[in-house]
């Protein structure tokens, strides 16, 4: 069974007229919901939506900033950042987006689910412990991470972020321990100018952050040869008891952020790979969030393509991942070659 959060909570949260992040893209994708509810009647659950505790958002954000979010609400219009702005209902559906996160990921945790999506706005993955960055409010994954490995008794828990831009605010919550291990692949030099290779992680969790710094243009093949080349072996070696995605889907070749090449068809073979490397390691236990991706049909249609390869229901040909992964090694080889050396002594790639 495939957990689903959705909720009109989402819809409420507004930054104005023209900005990317708008409550459209939420929009779009719980049309097609609609639209594909027959074909997959009784293969999804609902899972009910609710605030995040003091207590679970205490674990990432400083007291200090969640009484300025929270001071936001019924306001018309407060100003966070240069990014980010709240609406009256903003503080609501902020809480609701990490608490019911959290719930998605411990039921795919506890084996109630097989996996699952959370369809939900604000997004997370910029905010930083005592600021809101990037269109991001609560650190939705980070909370829901912070709370498997402290209430759950998880070990090891494994966010996979293929967003277009790096997620600083994850990367700096657990750049300290092993307990969790951070990927990310992420457009570079870019907005927000954290991620560099050399970025590894301090005392305990050095080596436990991996950053893949992608110049333009990368598409399908590269990703998938570096998902293959780099991801998956570290999967293998970790052994997480969950893998949480922070799921932007910026990098679409026609996003209007964006600088990617990657297709409906890349994001669906990333799932793909993701859920396989989980199929042997931790019984195929992902979790996955909505992050960025700002092209509305690229975003419904790949946000659909995931869905699929979550229900088994598509698979990216064997044929076409090889042709992919030779594709992108040809293109990104020396770049997996400084990767592999970067990371030499703390993973065997």
């Amino acid at each position: 069974m495939i957990g689903i959060v959705r909720d009109p909570i989402f819809l409420e949260h507004d930054m104005g007229f023209y900005h990317p992040e708008s409550p459209e893209r939420l929009r779009s994708i719980y049309s097609m919901l609609d639209r594909r509810e027959k074909d997959w009647s009784g293969r999804f659950t609902y899972i009910p939506v609710r605030e995040a505790t003091r207590k679970e958002l205490e674990r990432i954000h400083d007291p200090a900033y969640i009484d300025k979010i929270a001071d936001t609400a019924g306001k018309s219009h407060v100003y966070l950042d240069p990014d980010t702005s709240t609406s009256p209902k903003s503080y609501e559906a902020a809480l609701k987006a990490a608490g019911s996160f959290v719930d998605l990921a411990f039921k795919v945790f506890k084996g109630e689910l097989d996996s699952g999506f959370a369809f939900v706005r604000p997004p997370g993955h910029h905010a930083e412990r005592d600021r809101a960055m990037g269109f991001c409010i609560f650190n939705n994954v980070a909370v829901a991470a912070a709370s498997l490995i402290d209430d759950g008794e998880a070990e090891r828990v494994l966010i996979v972020d293929w967003d277009l831009h790096h997620g600083n605010g994850t990367q700096h919550a657990f750049y300290r321990t092993s307990k969790v291990l951070y990927f990310s692949s992420h457009q570079f030099p870019y907005y927000p100018g954290t991620g560099s290779m050399e970025e590894i992680g301090v005392g305990e969790g050095t080596g436990y952050t991996v950053n893949l710094p992608l110049s333009p243009g990368c598409g399908d093949a590269e990703y998938v040869y570096l998902y293959s080349s780099v991801l998956v072996p570290i999967v293998e070696q970790y052994r997480p008891d969950i893998i949480l995605v922070s799921a932007g889907f910026d990098p679409y070749y026609k996003d209007p952020l964006g600088g990617m090449d990657v297709t409906e068809e890349g994001f669906a073979a990333l799932a793909q790979i993701i859920l396989d490397a989980a199929g042997k390691t931790c019984g195929g236990k992902v979790a996955i969030t909505l992050e960025g991706g700002y092209n509305i049909g690229g975003l419904t249609k790949s946000c659909e393509k995931v869905l699929e390869v979550l229900l088994g229901d598509h698979r990216v040909n064997e044929d076409r991942m090889k042709v992919l992964f030779e594709r992108g090694k040809e293109s990104k080889g020396g770049f997996f070659e400084k990767v592999r050396k970067n990371l030499e002594g703390f993973w065997e790639l």
